[in-house]
């Protein structure tokens, strides 16, 4: 859509390509109710098809409330996409010790062996800052993501030095966007519904 009172379009403004490790923020004005004002990171990004979690909608629940034997450790949900929403995924930090771990970028791994994860919390070898739980997750296959991207539903960004602990800020939308220079951040401060302003 064109981003009238700026005068220029979010396809203008993309400059990078989709590839696993980058976010996918929602254009101001998305009215899907799953992707509403979404910061999703992409974990995979491939001719099969592409898949990442939504960072941004954290549920009332933590992971003690969803799995009955796990440890005890003070860490949320959130609702990773609409896709396989009865499953535990989860993104982290300690790829180099948990093993069957997926690489995503730099430091940041997803999946591995959920039995290690349980022992390493035990042990406080990890910590909530490191890792985020999702039920659900996002998938596209190639041709849908790519023209979704075509029609400016998402800007692309870099992680721009995020952590796991700077996903889980309340306002990780605008701080997304806020952090891709002067013409994104007045995206950020578009309302929600246009005709309240």
């Amino acid at each position: 859509m064109e981003l009238n009172p700026l005068d220029y379009s979010v396809s203008m403004l993309n400059k990078l390509n989709l590839k696993k490790g980058r976010l996918l923020i929602a254009e101001p004005f998305m009215n899907d109710p799953y992707f509403k004002r979404s910061v999703v990171l992409l974990t995979e990004h491939k001719k099969e098809g592409s898949l990442g979690f939504i960072l941004n909608q954290p549920l009332n629940i933590t992971i003690n409330d969803t799995i009955r034997d796990f440890p005890v450790f003070d860490a949320q949900i959130f609702m990773g996409g609409p896709v396989q929403t009865d499953s535990l995924f989860y993104i982290h930090t300690q790829g180099k010790i948990i093993t069957e771990s997926e690489h995503i970028v730099d430091n940041l791994y997803w999946s591995g062996n959920f039995d290690q994860l349980k022992e390493m919390i035990i042990n406080q070898q990890i910590f909530p800052n490191e890792i985020m739980f999702f039920v659900g997750y996002s998938g596209w296959d190639y041709k849908q993501i790519n023209n979704e991207v075509k029609n400016n539903s998402w800007i692309i960004s870099d992680l721009n030095n995020f952590s796991v602990a700077d996903f889980q800020q309340q306002y990780l939308w605008k701080a997304a966007l806020q952090k891709m220079g002067s013409k994104f951040s007045m995206l950020s401060n578009f309302p929600e519904d246009p005709s309240l302003n």
